[in-house]
């Protein structure tokens, strides 16, 4: 443990950044898997709600901005 007070301080910052990038994440790959899971017609209404969390997980900083092109393009591609 850290004995300085800014040190600490980070510490405590890191923590709950990494807890809410985690929640992010697993919110953006759990959408990816349920549209990748669905049916043809379920597909259709999925996708623009995983482009938001997409869009969603990129405005947050969790992934960058190439990630998040590399998700949409391929969905894309999968959805024809």
């Amino acid at each position: 443990m850290a004995n300085i007070a800014s040190a600490q301080k980070r510490i405590r910052q890191t923590a709950k950044r990494r807890t809410r990038n985690q929640a992010a994440r697993t919110r953006l790959r759990s959408n990816v898997k349920t549209y990748r899971s669905a049916d043809k017609a379920g597909k259709s209404k999925a996708l623009p709600a995983t482009y938001a969390e997409i869009d969603r997980a990129l405005a947050k900083g969790v992934i960058h901005k190439n990630a998040a092109a590399r998700y949409k393009s391929r969905l894309a591609r999968a959805s024809k």
